[in-house]
């Protein structure tokens, strides 16, 4: 596919555009186009326009993603600046731009003293992902806080979508596939500046303590099962520190998975695998990845 055949845009178009430099594994291939979109209009535009059986993928700030080392076919968009606002709408709801960061949103909401949403300090990502993933952390979750979403569907199409029409569930949504999340409105309650900010606090400090923060990662690796938290079966299946190539189970929180320096996407995918076979044999229990895994196998 040439940029002959592609629509004509305001933003950035990027041919064979390396991603592991934008995913937190610094690992994987490139994608076949990346797209950077000016505005609104311009991604509207541009999808409209795009063949449809060309595959779109969103890309945030991929913490919670293994980009395989084959590369991604197709496009992928990558929502900049224009998409990184955060204001108020009223006295305890917030207007927030998909590529808004959860710090950005979060300590939005602190200074305009709105509690409830200081969990999102703790998530590596952008809202467009929150919203897809129902993203959630230190007993908040997305679903809580959502009151609707806009969102640019596949055939450049905008539609708003409210919080019952995701059908969320435990790190999952119904959103359309192809579906790309522009804004969302979260919704919280009236507090303290100064209590939002020492929550902020304190969650900042339980992750440093319990997460290796400072290692090329990608967040939570797998779900949590019902009843069981997936770090302990990790580690009760003998899987701390465990190694394939430059991949490794990390020895400070055992649901992280890291990179030590060198490891390809196809370490990583495989350490998963192996710890997931793991667990079903000591256990019986079948952990499910958390992290989205996209892209080609070389």
């Amino acid at each position: 596919m040439s940029v002959a055949e592609l629509p004509r845009v305001a933003g950035k178009l990027t041919a064979n555009a390396p991603l592991a430099p934008l995913v937190w594994f610094k690992s994987g291939g490139c994608a076949q186009w990346l797209f950077e979109p000016k505005d609104q209009e311009d991604l509207q535009s541009f999808l409209r326009n795009l063949d449809p059986a060309t595959p779109v993928m969103a890309l945030g700030l991929g913490s919670n993603m293994i980009v395989r080392d084959g590369g991604v076919p197709g496009v992928v968009v990558r929502l900049g600046k224009a998409f990184a606002k955060v204001k108020p709408v009223d006295a305890i709801t917030l207007d927030c731009g998909g590529g808004a960061s959860g710090i950005l949103v979060s300590s939005t909401a602190r200074d305009a003293a709105i509690a409830g949403l200081e969990f999102l300090r703790s998530i590596p990502g952008t809202v467009g992902g929150f919203v897809r993933m129902n993203g959630g952390a230190y007993g908040g979750e997305v679903k809580d806080i959502l009151v609707d979403c806009d969102v640019v569907l596949r055939d450049g199409e905008r539609a708003n979508l409210s919080v019952e029409e995701l059908h969320y569930s435990y790190r999952h949504s119904e959103l359309p596939d192809g579906a790309i999340v522009v804004s969302a409105r979260f919704r919280g309650k009236s507090g303290e500046p100064s209590s939002i900010q020492a929550e902020m606090d304190r969650i900042s400090e339980s992750r440093e303590a319990s997460q290796p923060l400072r290692s090329k990662t990608g967040g939570s690796t797998f779900k949590n099962p019902d009843g069981h938290k997936a770090w302990q079966l990790v580690d009760e299946a003998g899987c701390r520190g465990l190694q394939i190539g430059g991949a490794q189970v990390s020895e400070k929180h055992t649901n992280f998975l890291i990179n030590t320096g060198d490891a390809s996407s196809a370490d990583i995918e495989a350490l998963g695998e192996e710890v997931r076979r793991r667990v079903m044999a000591k256990s019986g229990i079948d952990l499910q990845w958390e992290i989205q895994r996209v892209g080609e196998v070389k």
